[in-house]
C-alpha cells in the first residue's frame, strides 16, 4: 500500500498490536467517565488499527477488575444495608454484567470483556499470577517484610485499603480522600504515613500492626526508569503528562517540615542520616530535608515524630506491595512460608490483559466478546506473539491516576521478568514488550471534577443515551482533546444553568455527521437516482480531488499514529465540510448538463469514499450503513481497509461494471438518514 506519488515519510506501524483499556472496579457501572475517558478513544483505536493493519492482527482486550479493597468495602456496605443479598462473587458478577451491557450499548469492540475472578479467565489469571510472582521471587526481586496495617479494636478485624480513611501525606497533595497507601489522586505513601486516619467501619482511630508481606523493590529499579523517560522524551507518540508524571516519582525522598518546627530539628538534626537541608523557599510553610534512601528518610521521620513534630513526605519510589491478607483476592502462592496471602490488587491487574489474552486465545468463541462477529485467524498464535514479539506493540489507554502503576510500577515488573536481566538500563529489552501509554485527563462534569465517591456524582454512560445517540456521544468524546488538559463535558439537559437558547456542546462534534456527512451521502445517492439511472459514475478522478484527498489521508495517519484526536477531528471537520461544497458548487454550476452532473457525482463518491473509511472508526454504524447502500459484491472489511484506501470505487466493482461505466446503487428511500439524531433533539 502506497501513496499515488507523494514523498511524506509516512510513521510505521506494528505487525501486530494489543490495545488495552483499563480495568474497571467490580464495585460499579460505568460513568460517562469510563467512556468518554477510557474506553472510547481505545475503541477508536482499535477500529483504526483493524482497519490499519488488518483485524487479525489487533487484539482489544479488557475486562472487569474483580479484587481489591473498593470492591469488599462496598460489598460489605451493602451487606450492612440490606439491599444486597448474594456472594462478593455475585456482587461482582452483577457490575460485570451491567458494564458489559453499556460497552455494547456504545459500540465498544472488545474481543473480550471477562472478569479477572469470573468464567473462563479466572483459572488462566490465577495460574499467571502465580507464575509472575514466583518469577520476580526466583529473580530475586521480592523482599518479605514487616509493614505497618491498620487494625480496627472495636471492630477486632484488620482494615482493608478503602476502610481507612485520612488526609494524603504527600507534600502538595490536598485530597482529603485519601485510603490506607494511596489517595483518589493516584498518590503512594506507606500507611504509618496517613494523616488522621479513621477506621469506616467502627469510625474510631485505627492502631497499627505489623504484619509480613510480600514487596516487589521498586526503588532499585530507579536508574532503569530514568533511562525510560529519556527514551519517552525522544518518541513524537508520548504524551507530555505521561512524563511528567513518572519524573515526580523519580526524586530523592524527601521530608517537608512546617517551619515553625526548625528548633525542634537542630535538637536532633547531627542524630540524623546524612541529608540536605533546604530553607523554605519564598511564599512556603515548610523546609526541606532531602535523603539518600528510603531507610534514611524513615529513620529521620522517626526521630521527627517523637518531637512532635509536623511533616509531610514527598513523592518517591516506594517498595511495591505485591501481597496483602484480604481474603477476596488471588491466592499467593507459597514461597518461603505456609502463611495463606492473597495478591493485593493493583499488581495482578497490571498482568490481567495478559490473562485476557491468553484466555481469548485459548477459548476464542467461548469467551464474552463484544466483536462476536469477528473470525477467529489466531488459532496458531500465543498471548507472547502479542505481548512479548518485537513485530508487535501494546498500547494502553488509562486515565491520569493510574500512571504511576502502568508507567513506573509496570515498567521495573517488565523489566524484572525477563530472565538474566539485572535491575539496570538493558532491562529495557526484556521479554515484555513495554508499553505505550495513552493517558488521557479525568474529564470534568460541569466544570467540576466528578467521582462515584466525592460530593460531585458523574452521570451514568447509559443514562446520557436518553438525550444523545451513541454516535452523537462517541464523535463529541473523541474530540475533546483530553491527552493535553482536563476538559470540561456540558450536557445541555443535565446542566441546570445551561442557557435555553443556547446550543448544546455536546452536539458540536455530531453536527458533522448529522448534518454535513449525513448531507454528503444522501445528495450523491438521490442524485443518481434521480439523474444517472441508479448508477455510480465510474472513471478517472479529478487531479485537485485526489490530491486533497491523499493529503488528508496522510495528516490523519500521522495524527492517529501520535494519539492527536482532537486534531483528527478537527482535520476531518475541514475535510468533509470542503467535500460537501464542491457538492453544492458543483451541482449547482452543472445545472442542467447531466454529463457535467455526473462528473460532479462521479468527484462526490470519492470524495465521500474517503469520509467513510476516515471515519470508520469513529462512527461505525453510519459508515456501515452507508457501506451496505453502496451494493458492492465485497466483504465491508474490505472497502474499509488501508490496504486499498488510495484507490475509488473501480477497485471495488464488477468487469461488467467497469465496461459500463457505472455500478448500481441499492435504491435509498426518501429521507433516509446514515447519521441520525436522537429523537428527543427534534423539536
Amino acid at each position: 500500500m502506497s501513496p499515488r506519488k507523494s514523498t511524506v515519510i509516512r510513521p510505521k506501524f506494528p505487525k501486530r498490536a494489543i490495545v488495552t483499556a483499563g480495568m474497571p472496579y467490580g464495585n460499579k457501572g460505568l460513568h460517562f467517565g469510563h467512556i468518554g475517558g477510557v474506553f472510547l478513544p481505545a475503541d477508536v483505536y482499535s477500529r483504526f488499527l483493524r482497519d490499519r493493519i488488518g483485524e487479525e492482527n489487533v487484539l482489544f482486550v479488557s475486562g472487569t477488575d474483580c479484587y481489591g479493597s473498593p470492591i469488599d468495602e462496598g460489598y460489605r456496605k451493602l451487606q450492612e444495608e440490606g439491599s444486597f443479598v448474594g456472594s462478593i462473587k455475585d456482587y461482582v458478577q452483577s457490575n460485570h454484567d451491567a458494564q458489559f451491557s453499556t460497552l455494547r450499548n456504545y459500540e465498544i469492540s472488545l474481543d473480550i470483556f471477562e472478569g479477572s475472578g469470573l468464567g473462563k479467565a479466572k483459572a488462566i489469571h490465577e495460574h499467571f499470577t502465580a507464575k509472575v510472582i514466583k518469577c520476580l521471587y526466583d529473580n530475586g526481586h521480592l523482599t518479605k517484610s514487616g509493614s505497618a496495617q491498620f487494625y480496627d479494636e472495636t471492630a477486632q478485624t484488620y482494615l482493608n485499603g478503602r476502610q481507612v480513611l485520612g488526609r494524603c501525606p504527600v507534600q502538595g497533595c490536598k485530597s482529603s480522600k485519601a485510603y490506607a497507601d494511596e489517595c483518589d489522586l493516584g498518590h503512594q505513601y506507606l500507611p504509618e504515613d496517613l494523616i488522621d486516619p479513621i477506621s469506616a467501619i467502627s469510625g474510631e482511630p485505627p492502631v497499627m500492626r505489623n504484619v509480613k508481606n510480600w514487596y516487589f523493590d521498586l526503588p532499585n529499579f530507579t536508574a532503569l526508569l530514568k533511562q525510560h523517560v529519556d527514551n519517552l522524551k525522544t518518541e513524537d507518540t508520548t504524551r507530555a503528562v505521561v512524563v511528567n508524571t513518572i519524573e515526580e516519582f523519580l526524586v530523592p525522598p524527601i521530608i517537608y517540615v512546617k517551619t515553625e518546627h526548625h528548633p525542634q530539628y537542630l535538637q536532633i538534626a547531627a542524630k540524623m542520616p546524612k541529608h540536605i537541608y533546604r530553607d523554605a523557599e519564598k511564599g512556603k510553610a515548610s523546609f526541606e530535608l532531602q535523603f539518600c534512601s528510603l531507610a534514611d528518610r524513615d529513620t529521620a521521620r522517626d526521630l521527627l515524630n517523637g518531637l512532635n513534630v509536623r511533616m509531610r513526605t514527598g513523592k518517591a519510589l516506594v517498595p511495591f506491595r505485591i501481597t496483602g491478607n484480604i481474603e477476596w483476592g488471588v491466592p499467593a502462592p507459597f514461597l518461603d512460608d505456609d502463611v495463606k496471602r492473597t495478591v493485593w490488587c493493583w499488581p495482578e491487574s497490571l498482568w490481567a490483559p495478559i490473562s485476557f489474552t491468553s484466555t481469548y486465545l485459548e477459548h476464542n468463541g467461548d469467551v464474552r466478546s463484544l466483536n462476536p462477529e469477528r473470525q477467529s485467524t489466531q488459532a496458531s498464535l500465543t498471548w507472547k506473539d502479542f505481548w512479548c514479539s518485537e513485530d508487535s506493540a501494546v498500547y494502553q489507554f488509562i486515565g491520569q491516576d493510574n500512571i504511576y502503576f502502568y508507567g513506573v510500577a509496570q515498567t521495573a515488573l517488565w523489566a524484572a521478568l525477563a530472565p538474566g536481566h539485572e535491575p539496570a538500563a538493558k532491562a529495557l529489552s526484556g521479554e515484555l514488550q513495554q508499553s505505550t501509554l495513552v493517558a488521557n485527563y479525568h474529564p470534568l462534569f460541569l466544570d467540576k471534577k466528578a467521582s462515584s465517591s466525592g460530593d460531585i456524582k458523574p452521570p451514568m454512560a447509559d443514562a446520557l443515551l436518553d438525550y444523545y445517540t451513541v454516535e452523537q456521544l462517541r464523535a463529541h468524546f473523541f474530540a475533546l482533546g483530553l491527552g493535553m488538559k482536563p476538559v470540561s463535558f456540558q450536557p445541555k439537559p443535565l446542566n441546570p444553568s445551561a442557557n435555553e437558547s443556547a446550543s448544546d456542546p455536546v452536539l458540536k462534534e455530531s453536527a458533522l455527521l448529522t448534518n454535513i456527512l449525513n448531507r454528503l451521502a444522501r445528495s450523491c445517492f438521490y442524485e443518481a437516482q434521480s439523474n444517472n439511472s441508479g448508477y455510480l459514475p465510474l472513471g478517472a478522478i479529478d487531479e485537485t480531488i485526489l490530491e486533497d484527498c491523499e493529503a488528508t489521508i496522510l495528516e490523519y495517519e500521522r495524527l492517529m499514529y501520535r494519539f492527536e484526536f482532537h486534531a483528527v477531528m478537527s482535520l476531518m471537520d475541514s475535510f468533509i465540510r470542503r467535500a460537501n461544497k464542491y457538492w453544492a458548487d458543483g451541482i449547482r454550476k452543472a445545472d442542467d448538463d447531466l454529463q457535467r452532473r455526473s462528473e460532479v457525482l462521479k468527484n462526490s463518491f470519492y470524495l465521500l469514499r474517503v469520509a467513510l473509511l476516515l471515519m470508520h472508526p469513529i462512527a461505525p454504524l453510519g459508515t456501515s450503513k452507508v457501506f451496505r447502500y453502496l451494493n458492492l459484491d465485497i466483504a465491508e472489511k474490505r472497502f474499509f481497509s488501508w490496504d486499498g484506501i488510495f484507490e475509488g470505487f473501480s477497485a471495488f466493482v464488477s468487469n461488467g461494471d467497469r465496461e459500463r461505466g457505472g455500478h448500481p446503487l441499492n435504491e435509498l428511500p426518501p429521507r433516509t438518514d446514515f447519521f441520525e439524531k436522537h429523537p428527543s433533539q427534534f423539536v
